[in-house]
């Protein structure tokens, strides 16, 4: 399987990326935001960081970068994407996802472990997956989800929610919120399921010997699902 990582000025998490991708089975290829074609992909991730410092718009000067165009063309055609933490934002500014991440409810940037429970595994994310309940790790000041009341019917009507936060046993509750997200929500999919948006960074707990191994279970499942 191939994958493809862009990399913009600012991005933090795109080695991370880079390293999880190829532990697991991926032939990773590094692109930089200002070339103007995707190398052949069967994945491509907008990784997380703070691209162009955060400025207007956490993810609104990198959704005008020359790649995006063949990021969009590739989504549309039904590869798949995905984009953790900025790479989230950049989705909902380009767009190709609904919604937008707002400034944290408590106005504090937030780096820590929390859980997610899996709420739609219908798709080549989360189809087949092990555990229903991981613990990742957020790093953001931006991962308040919020949308219109319309947004929310058709991302309700649709399915669209990949995964909410939770507790360690599953319960969906304020307590366990840690953003201030609109209904708890972590992650989002597109329609046709195909573009996944999530603010918890699975590439950082691949290892239980430093960190933690849940977003083993997210990229061994992910790539299962793709061969």
């Amino acid at each position: 399987m191939k994958s493809s990582v862009i990399t913009f000025p600012g991005s933090n998490c795109d080695r991370d990326m880079d390293v999880a991708l190829n532990k697991f089975g991926f032939k990773n290829k590094m692109v930089w935001h200002n070339d103007n074609e995707l190398p052949k992909s069967d994945l491509v991730v907008l990784p997380g960081g703070f691209s162009y410092g955060d400025y207007l718009r956490c993810g609104s000067m990198a959704s005008k970068s020359k790649i995006i165009d063949s990021v969009i063309k590739f989504a549309k055609s039904g590869g798949l994407l995905m984009g953790i933490c900025n790479g989230f934002q950049i989705l909902t500014e380009t767009e190709l996802l609904p919604g937008a991440l707002l400034r944290n409810k408590y106005s504090q940037f937030i780096c820590k472990n929390v859980f997610i429970k899996i709420n739609d595994s219908k798709n080549n994310y989360f189809k087949n997956i092990k555990k229903n309940i991981l613990e990742l790790h957020i790093a953001h000041n931006e991962g308040n989800f919020f949308c219109s009341s319309d947004q929310m019917k058709n991302i309700n009507d649709n399915n669209q929610i990949a995964a909410l936060y939770c507790n360690k046993n599953g319960e969906i509750d304020d307590k366990s919120n840690p953003n201030g997200a609109m209904n708890n929500i972590a992650g989002i999919f597109n329609k046709e399921k195909n573009i996944l948006g999530m603010m918890p960074h699975p590439e950082r707990m691949i290892d239980k010997y430093l960190s933690g191994d849940d977003g083993s279970v997210f990229f061994q499942n992910l790539i299962s699902n793709l061969k």
